[in-house]
């Protein structure tokens, strides 16, 4: 990284002026005589680059160096409640093992928790070489300071080169917090990932409102943290036993949150453990017209999704939204209709065994992932197909 440095003995108030209408973001301020650069600043060097010669400079600072070889393993935190293993798990095992055999690294899992040992041994099974088991009753509760002092005693005591969390509620509260204990990067919602080499991580996400797939790696700094959707990895199949269980000690642990109550709700199915979903976009524009969608679903035992703007109209619970800023998706099955197909959709369902694409726009982009796909209008083929699947 870099920082702007403002050459005060060049400014006048034409000077300042040019430069505050300059900046696409607002960052630079006039106050008095001097200019400010704010926190809206992005670092585009605009100023530098087109601003009045000599002003605004950009310093390079000095980039510290890390000797890797002191950092070896790829860390996946077990995501669980109440011992029972969240999915997302499993698909982080499968993708560190990748990782960890391009560079002949161990594969280690963190399980944080209270009467969790035996429900520890069935990580076994997924080829990881050491699980890490931190019981404790202190530990019953997912509380932010415990469970990241604890995580942070584990990469002080084996130092992973890189550490993997899922992209779940309390994995997106905890992640941030190991980051920052570390001074280290953390990217979020990876979609890709590989290992360099050098074990410099490759972390590949959607960026700009899905319109680009940015590229980071972190490489002077570790551990490197990344965070990953459920359903974005595929899981291993489950195997013979092999590595080992430590049972760590937990020490003394300090939380300023005391549980007094637990309530569990009742969630249902997620549209992201859908075998079979029928996804709605703008095409479909009323109650009337989910009607039928619902009809359809029902006959194929599916879920149904969609788009941001069927949320924002009220056709759709948020929580059945599918994309970016949604759930990802993998079912077995499906159906995108009235859907175009931005990369903020496709991003989150891309990865479906089978896709059937419903538009009456021949050169709509969902036609270019889809399996299979139909042309035409939304009211005449989902009737027909209704009728089809009730003939059989």
């Amino acid at each position: 990284m870099g920082r702007l440095v403002v050459n005060e003995d060049k400014l006048n108030d034409k000077v300042i002026d040019e430069l505050v209408k300059l900046c696409p973001f607002g960052a630079i301020e006039k106050a008095g005589d001097k200019v400010q650069i704010s926190a809206a600043c992005k670092m585009c060097r605009l100023c530098v680059r087109k601003g009045p010669a000599g002003v605004m400079e950009f310093v390079e600072e000095e980039k510290k160096s890390i000797d890797k070889s002191e950092w070896k393993g790829v860390a996946v935190y077990v995501e669980h409640l109440e011992g029972d293993i969240h999915p997302v798990t499993l698909e982080l095992i499968g993708k560190a093992r990748e990782l960890a055999s391009k560079i002949n690294h161990p594969v280690y899992a963190v399980f944080i928790g209270s009467n969790i040992k035996d429900k520890a041994e069935e990580l076994l099974h997924y080829g990881v070489d050491e699980v890490f088991v931190y019981d404790d009753e202190a530990l019953k509760y997912f509380r932010i300071e415990p469970y990241t002092k604890v995580f942070e005693n584990f990469i002080n005591y084996k130092k992973p080169s890189t550490v993997l969390v899922g992209a779940t509620a309390i994995g997106r509260s905890l992640a941030p917090r190991i980051a920052a204990r570390f001074r280290t990067g953390l990217t979020a919602d990876c979609t890709i990932l590989d290992m360099k080499e050098n074990t410099d991580l490759i972390q590949i996400r959607p960026a700009f409102g899905g319109n680009i797939m940015a590229q980071i790696i972190n490489p002077n700094n570790r551990p490197q943290l990344a965070t990953v959707r459920y359903k974005v990895m595929n899981a291993p199949d489950r195997g013979e036993k092999r590595g080992k269980l430590t049972i760590c000690p937990v020490g003394e642990l300090f939380s300023s949150i005391e549980v007094l109550d637990m309530a569990k709700k009742d969630v249902g199915v997620s549209i992201s453990d859908a075998e079979v979903i029928v996804s709605v976009g703008r095409g479909v524009k009323s109650k009337k017209d989910m009607e039928l969608v619902k009809e359809f679903a029902t006959l194929l035992d599916g879920k149904i999704g969609g788009t941001r703007p069927l949320v924002e109209a009220g056709l759709i619970d948020v929580k059945d939204q599918i994309g970016l800023s949604g759930r990802t998706v993998k079912p077995k099955l499906i159906f995108s209709i009235g859907i175009s197909g931005a990369v903020q959709y496709t991003a989150g369902m891309n990865n479906s065994d089978c896709i059937i694409a419903i538009n009456n726009d021949a050169d709509a982009p969902i036609f270019n992932i889809a399996h299979y796909g139909i042309v035409g209008d939304f009211y005449e083929i989902i009737p027909k197909l209704i009728e089809k699947i009730k003939s059989k």
